[in-house]
């Protein structure tokens, strides 16, 4: 079975307020074995609601409405949904009279447009709401489910939980979706797609999706079958070769970050790291702290953005700064080593480059990141050239950084 979600409200096609009632939703179905294909935020329009719903119910089983059914002329779902099945609207005056007691409780007068809640579809079952004043429906109509559920967030996950999942216990087929994720550091998404497009062209189900951010590449995997043995298998089916082709830049086969990746390594080499970051201002040591645990593992780091406390901090030598620039293959070397002699750290990453927007030469134009990589052995450095605003370019440098010192961890283990 398929599903959609429609968010109901004006206020959430602003920036000020966030569906989050989809995402719990979407989770409850997924548990089901029903797979979300469609998630739409309709503002307070009866003609566009009704318009979302009948699309809705000509081409999924289940359909979940949320908010739009409080007392004000603005709380238009009933409305919409009586518009788009062709039903009339039939006043409830049990409901009106629950709802004046509960005002009543509450040493209030119930204003008369709160009798709007008492209206329901022709037809729908009433689901009560014991956390607030609109009652939910639940209607059945040409082989879909439709659920018309409150807005508010403990009012809509008690309603769904007590009274709409055990219905859909009873009529979904028994399914199991499984998710796979593999992550991938240092790859164009083009690139990627064109390698392994191959492979998972072949499968409807699972379904692949490819995401994409600065320096990261998510592969989403999701199968659906009767059991959890058949899902695992026919995932391992269409990973195994995804795997091969793309070997060791996929850094994690379970969706766990690059920093916590990191740190699995670290700890099992009982080594320790140090950084030194200039672009990049802190957002490197800020990744690696951002894993509980870190302090197993991460000694400190030295944030050197002027050139005085590159040599001061880090020793690294004014003639370098002079002859080569801060931003170069000399100035990261010298300031992993200084970072790693400092600190008496395992590893010492680097970093140094121009963010942008400003501050680009012709030898150095904005993008441009070296990261350097300091161990007892020696000491790489490795150059891109990136492109995007500040934010992507910062991003991209740390990615890089991490990634470089993941393979040498992996090295290092094997």
């Amino acid at each position: 079975m398929n599903a959609e979600i429609i968010a109901v409200g004006s206020e959430l096609l602003t920036p000020q307020r966030v569906d989050t009632n989809s995402l719990f939703l979407t989770d409850q179905l997924n548990s089901l074995g029903v797979e979300v294909v469609t998630k739409s935020v309709i503002g307070d329009d009866l003609n566009r609601l009704a318009d979302a719903v009948r699309r809705a119910i000509s081409r999924s089983q289940i359909v979940i409405l949320s908010g739009g059914l409080g007392p004000t002329e603005d709380d238009l779902t009933r409305d919409s949904v009586a518009a788009a099945l062709d039903r009339r609207l039939i006043y409830h005056p049990e409901i009106a009279d629950l709802l004046e007691q509960r005002f009543a409780q509450m040493k209030r007068k119930m204003s008369e447009v709160n009798k709007r809640q008492a209206f329901i579809i022709e037809g729908a079952e009433i689901l009560p709401n014991d956390r607030g004043t609109a009652p939910g429906q639940w209607i059945e109509d040409s082989g879909s489910r439709l659920m018309l559920l409150p807005g508010p967030p403990h009012e809509m996950k008690a309603m769904f939980a007590r009274q709409c999942l055990p219905r859909l216990t009873r009529i979904v087929p028994r399914q199991v979706i499984q998710t796979l994720v593999l992550r991938v550091a240092g790859m164009p998404e083009s690139d990627l797609d064109q390698l392994i497009s191959p492979v998972y062209k072949k499968y409807e189900n699972p379904a692949t999706t490819i995401l994409a951010a600065a320096g990261d590449i998510q592969i989403h995997l999701r199968a659906r079958c009767a059991t959890e043995a058949e899902a695992m298998a026919l995932l391992a089916e269409v990973a195994g070769p995804i795997d091969l082709l793309l070997g060791d830049r996929i850094y994690s086969r379970s969706g766990q970050s690059l920093e916590e990746v990191i740190g699995e390594l670290l700890r099992k080499r009982r080594a320790t790291l140090a950084v030194a970051e200039s672009c990049t201002g802190g957002l490197l040591g800020e990744r690696v702290t951002s894993v509980p645990g870190s302090s197993d593992y991460f000694l400190g780091g030295f944030i050197t953005y002027a050139n005085r406390m590159k040599m001061d901090w880090l020793g690294v030598p004014e003639k370098i700064i002079e002859e080569f620039g801060a931003v170069s293959s000399e100035a990261a070397e010298a300031m992993a080593r200084g970072a790693r002699r400092h600190s008496g750290a395992t590893y010492a990453l680097s970093i140094t480059g121009v963010a942008g927007p400003d501050g680009g030469t012709k030898k150095s134009p904005v993008g441009t990141v070296y990261v350097g990589l300091a161990d007892a052995g020696a000491c790489s450095v490795t150059h891109r050239q990136f492109i995007g605003d500040r934010a992507r370019i910062r991003q991209f440098s740390t990615q890089m950084a991490l990634d470089i010192l993941r393979r040498k961890c992996q090295i290092a283990i094997a």
